[in-house]
């Protein structure tokens, strides 16, 4: 070789070309379109059955509540009717009893005071005192 070619400048080498890489994935991509918004009617319905229902078990409770007020002062009427009347009967037996009603009606049988007495005495069947039929006068 010469000088002259030695002394040339080369140019530098080329670097041996690289492999290229796979494309990178681009940055922005394509969004679906967004959902419909459901919509607030079953929920509304829901609330509205819920609400109708408790008015209807409202209404259903208060009539049973006023059917049983109706049953309860009908009792409590007949209590105390069956308290009035028992009342009139003892105050009827009372009377019935009194000292003078007793001996009015045994002088209307034809009954007379006895003026002995005499008792017996159940154990052994003995008579004690001195009884003796009451005479008329």
């Amino acid at each position: 070789m010469s000088a002259a070619q030695s002394s040339a400048v080369r140019a530098p080498a080329r670097p041996a070309p690289r492999p290229t890489p796979a494309p990178a994935p681009p940055r922005l991509r394509v969004v679906p379109a967004p959902r419909r918004a459901r919509t607030r009617v079953p929920f509304v319905a829901l609330c509205m059955a819920v609400l109708a229902a408790s008015l209807l078990g409202v209404l259903l409770l208060n009539t049973a509540m006023a059917q049983g007020e109706y049953e309860r002062y009908g009792l409590a009427t007949r209590l105390a009717q069956s308290a009035q009347q028992q009342q009139e009967l003892v105050t009827e037996v009372d009377e019935a009893a009194a000292p003078a009603r007793l001996a009015a009606r045994a002088k209307a049988l034809g009954m007379v005071p006895s003026t002995t007495g005499g008792y017996l005495r159940l154990s052994d069947g003995a008579v004690l005192g001195n009884p003796t039929p009451a005479g008329r006068g």
